[in-house]
């Protein structure tokens, strides 16, 4: 039995996400080692407590007939807007949002575990749409369907994470066999908008796309993240600082270091060759999860696998730009790099959905 189901795993999906994963630990212990002048290792042993226990999650997801988990769709949505509901009533803040809540000694971030939340049941929405999206009116169900959790993240406020369930939206529904001129129709009314859009932004988010355009107009300030980071990366060179090395990063120069800001730490340390073997890894990540949803003849799999990799896809690409000064700071998080077990959580379960839909159709063919 478990010879067979060995045989049908993804091996080299989850090979690659825990080489990230490994990469990730050690770059989190480099960054955070020095606290106020001690040496610990708290964040990195709090994150390997964390991926000990979200294998557990992985095991479960990738034996789990993934098809099951249509049926919990409409309560799971309930659910994820209760969550995100709570956050506005008992949430604590931080950073000027308030996007967490406290659970004890553990600190929760609802809107991390949304994303996997939506992307479960978008795909149980759209499976049953699959060619059908051909006129406006077909479209707006979905739309407002994405569109309620994507209100209450972004009133957090959460720019970044309710960009991202936009990107998951946005892929799902292309997969979806969306008719070319509506989708092109709905993006130029998307960015007709936009303008008034900008009136609905927090101070400070209009302030990192302003520095976003020119980080200098306020060195001190919104545009001291991008700064720094451009400073760290720039400094590695070729081969980087080594590990534990990093002036930037180790003289907390450079601002959340072991969380939005670490593929920066990567650039410093282990240099462009450093960064050019991250990006490799999360090609084949991509490329793995791309090739199972295009393998998946079951719509629900395919739009559940395609839903992961938008996810994981528009993240790396906002994050690392973010770092290198071409996107504007928007607080996303680098999958299975960054420090932050809720979205630990989040990626492992996404990897072991895309390990279901794997073995699964494996099974069938066999």
């Amino acid at each position: 039995m478990l010879k067979r189901e060995w045989k049908n795993l993804d091996k080299v999906l989850l090979v690659i996400s825990f080489l990230i994963i490994g990469v990730s630990l050690c770059i989190i212990g480099s960054a955070t080692h020095i606290n106020k002048g001690i040496i610990n290792y708290d964040f990195v042993i709090r994150q390997g407590i964390g991926f000990i226990i979200n294998l557990a999650l992985v095991l479960f997801f990738c034996h789990y007939d993934y098809t099951r988990l249509k049926r919990f769709a409409k309560p799971l949505y309930v659910v994820n807007l209760l969550m995100l509901l709570a956050v506005m009533f008992v949430g604590t803040s931080a950073l000027g949002a308030q996007r967490w809540i406290q659970i004890g000694p553990i600190t929760v971030q609802p809107s991390e575990f949304a994303k996997i939340i939506m992307i479960v049941c978008t795909a149980a929405l759209l499976s049953e749409r699959v060619g059908q999206l051909n006129t406006f009116r077909s479209v707006l169900p979905v739309g407002l369907f994405i569109g309620i959790p994507f209100l209450l993240v972004l009133k957090q406020p959460d720019l970044g994470t309710s960009l991202v369930f936009l990107a998951i939206g946005l892929g799902m529904v292309f997969v979806s066999r969306i008719k070319l001129s509506l989708l092109r129709n709905i993006a130029a009314v998307g960015v007709i908008l936009a303008p008034i859009g900008w009136h609905f932004l927090k101070d400070y988010q209009k302030a990192r796309i302003t520095v976003f355009l020119d980080p200098n107009a306020d060195p001190f300030g919104a545009g001291y993240h991008i700064i720094q980071s451009k400073i760290a990366i720039g400094s590695g060179m070729l081969f980087g600082k080594g590990l534990f090395q990093g002036s930037q990063s180790q003289l907390n120069f450079l601002p959340e270091n072991h969380t939005d800001f670490i593929f920066s730490v990567i650039g410093e340390e282990l240099g462009f060759l450093g960064c050019v073997f991250l990006l490799f890894l999360y090609f084949v990540l991509i490329y793995r999860g791309l090739m199972i949803a295009k393998e998946c003849k079951e719509p629900f799999g395919m739009l559940l696998a395609t839903g992961v990799i938008s996810m994981w896809t528009f993240q790396i690409l906002v994050n690392v730009g973010m770092t290198c000064g071409i996107m504007p700071v928007t607080g996303i998080p680098l999958p299975f790099m960054s420090y932050g077990v809720s979205a630990l959580t989040t990626n492992m379960v996404g990897l072991g959905i895309l390990l279901s839909v794997y073995m699964h159709q494996q099974t069938m063919i066999f």
